[in-house]
């Protein structure tokens, strides 16, 4: 413990500590941002520094940035399950082996 004239750390009130703590004008603006899977329309909210100078009026009334994305977990095929293994394309890799069995190390 310290010495009894210095106030501690959670006597301050928030906000004093918090100006103590950040600097101003370096940190990017944080803040909440909706992206938009362009494949099947599946939006979602989370916070974020990425700049868009598009907008969107939610649901709920809030008009937040927007940030488009082609793929997202919901639309890509390993998250998906619908991702295709290159054994069951078409015997591709039996192809490939019988092709190329005869050639190999002499002896």
């Amino acid at each position: 413990m310290g010495p009894k004239w210095l106030p501690t750390t959670s006597a301050l009130p928030a906000r004093a500590r918090l100006k103590d703590t950040m600097k101003e004008g370096i940190h990017p603006n944080y803040r909440e941002v909706c992206f938009v899977d362009l494949s099947n329309g599946f939006k979602f909210v989370t916070r974020s520094c990425a700049s868009s100078k598009e907008t969107i009026k939610m649901d709920d009334g809030k008009e937040l940035p927007l940030f488009k994305l082609e793929t997202t977990s919901e639309s890509h095929p390993f998250y998906t399950g619908t991702q295709k293994s290159v054994d069951n394309l078409g015997g591709r890799v039996e192809k490939f082996r019988n092709k190329f069995a005869r050639v190999g190390l002499k002896k």
